[in-house]
């Protein structure tokens, strides 16, 4: 049976994301999770920063992906308990200022249900 503790989602969360695989991403979420985020809210704001749903974020990350094929977060520390972890990351894009990255994903029968971004 897969580790679908707090940690191990969280290590496999920054795995698919810093190789922008998508797909192992996707797997981590509920079908009908929610997700909000700044970035999220500035260049789509008929979102109001909150998409819900895999093809939501799908079509959201694919973006930022082939739009920032240099995008890495490099994690700097976490807190977990059973069912929620906040992440602290530091988001790099070549020729960007780095920037520190909290975000907190709320986790239910071993996928993620909610995940928020919260940045400067």
């Amino acid at each position: 049976m897969p580790d679908t503790s707090v940690v191990a989602i969280t290590n496999k969360w920054f795995d698919a994301f810093n190789e922008h695989h998508l797909e192992n991403l996707l797997a981590l979420y509920n079908e009908n999770a929610e997700h909000y985020s700044p970035k999220l809210k500035l260049r789509k704001p008929e979102t109001k920063g909150l998409i819900t749903g895999k093809n939501a974020l799908r079509l959201w990350w694919a973006d930022s992906f082939e739009r920032l094929p240099t995008l890495k977060y490099v994690p700097q520390n976490f807190i977990a308990d059973g069912k929620s972890v906040f992440m602290e990351y530091i988001r790099y894009v070549d020729g960007e200022e780095n920037l520190t990255v909290g975000e907190v994903l709320e986790i239910k029968d071993g996928l993620i249900i909610s995940s928020r971004v919260y940045h400067g």
